[in-house]
């Protein structure tokens, strides 16, 4: 409780600041116009069917989260953020095969300038080979009203400059805004279906049955349980002693538990869907043999079987690794050590320096990308062992909530400070 109205006092602090107030302002204005693009649909689709279909489809359910709630509304920002996430991790690992791209990340804000503008570019044909396979749902569903090339066409063109967007509002939040942009739409969208969802909670729960207030309890008691240890972990960092020969000064270098943050359950879970995704798409070909094939495929990998629940958490640990080498890096880091006089007691500047951090590093992550991994799965495997579904997308979407207010929180903090101390000196 403490830390709410702390967090809650340094949000009413920060409109006071000039400089923060237009940033908090502006990104609330640019989430206003992401709402409102929600709601303009695509032509040519039966929205009643549409709602009701996916009403009962949990992964098209799952991939509304990360849409930021445009799927569920078919709206021309249908597709979301996926392809844009899709072309960020083809990217990061191009980069790790590829000189020129690792050479080019390495030329500060230039080289992640062009970095960006090659992602942007992959976005716009990963969006139309996902628009095809949206086409392919909904028209094996008999949601398209109206089946020609001219529909094709316009719904593809449509849902793809819809992402385009999207990401341009995004890298607004980055310019101008507070945050992330891509975490903070997507926290958007998660915030805004809360009120539906408990609306229709408690409308369609039978409270003169037991067993439904114990599932209600048990799904209050898992959120509160979900959200306390995510904050526990988001706050807990390795503190690395560090000392100053020179300067005669000792302080330390930290390490999140989980410094990759909310990317790996993105970029995760927008891998994981693909196979479900391309079964519900090609389930319905002319040819029997390739038809059963992709709905075997989807039958594999439903978002509440086995194969996929393990699958989905060997890719958040794998993300979280991989996430991780890009962002931390310790041969820069112990360089930068070697170069200001700084060393970690009892290890030699240098290789020495290096090793040490990356074997710190390897371990503190193995602990944070467990705990993400688990987090990810954990509403399946409640679900499994009580078959309460209302938890299906719960801990994904309790985790990047809490992590974007984090996020938030420090950024203004810092903001906040900053200005306190130019006062000061000015």
């Amino acid at each position: 409780m403490t830390a709410i109205i702390k967090s809650l006092s340094l949000y009413v602090e920060g409109l006071k600041t000039p400089l923060l107030r237009k940033k908090i302002l502006f990104t609330l204005g640019i989430l206003i116009l992401f709402r409102f693009i929600a709601h303009v649909p695509v032509p040519g689709v039966n929205l009643e069917l549409l709602r009701k279909f996916f009403a009962s489809n949990q992964l098209l359910s799952l991939l509304d989260i990360f849409s930021g709630g445009t799927l569920g509304n078919f709206s021309i920002a249908a597709l979301g953020l996926n392809p844009y996430i899709n072309a960020s991790v083809m990217m990061q690992l191009l980069q790790l095969v590829s000189p020129q791209l690792a050479e080019l990340s390495k030329e500060g804000e230039y080289g992640r300038a062009k970095i960006n503008q090659y992602t942007r570019i992959a976005t716009i044909p990963l969006s139309v080979v996902q628009a095809f396979v949206m086409f392919g749902i909904l028209r094996s569903q008999n949601l398209i009203v109206g089946f020609n090339p001219l529909t094709i066409a316009a719904m593809v063109a449509t849902m793809t400059a819809g992402t385009m967007i999207m990401i341009f509002l995004g890298e607004l939040i980055n310019l101008s805004g507070v945050g992330n942009g891509i975490s903070v739409l997507i926290f958007a969208g998660i915030i805004s279906r809360l009120p539906i969802s408990a609306y229709q909670t408690l409308t369609i729960t039978d409270f003169s049955n037991p067993q439904n207030m114990i599932n209600i309890i048990i799904f209050l008691a898992v959120a509160f349980f979900l959200v306390l240890a995510i904050v526990t972990v988001e706050e807990a960092i390795l503190r690395i002693p560090v000392h100053y020969a020179k300067r005669g000064q000792q302080t330390y270098l930290p390490i999140k538990v989980d410094t990759a943050g909310v990317m790996p359950i993105i970029f995760a879970v927008s891998l994981a869907t693909v196979p479900s995704l391309l079964g519900q798409a090609l389930g319905k070909l002319p040819n029997v043999a390739i038809a059963n094939f992709f709905l075997g495929l989807s039958r594999l990998f439903a978002t509440t079987g086995y194969v996929y629940i393990l699958f989905y958490f060997v890719l958040v640990i794998g993300f979280t690794f991989f996430y991780t080498t890009v962002v931390f890096k310790p041969k820069d880091i112990a360089e930068e050590l070697r170069k200001s006089g700084g060393f970690i007691p009892g290890i030699r500047p240098g290789i020495a320096t290096e090793k040490r951090l990356k074997y710190l590093i390897n371990r503190i992550v193995a602990i944070g990308s467990v705990f993400l991994g688990f987090i990810a799965i954990s509403p399946s495997i409640i679900q499994k062992l009580t078959g309460i579904t209302g938890l299906t997308i719960g801990g994904t979407s309790v985790l990047i909530v809490v992590s974007v207010v984090i996020e938030l929180t420090r950024k203004i903090e810092n903001v906040v400070q900053t200005y306190n101390y130019d006062k000061l000196t000015y």
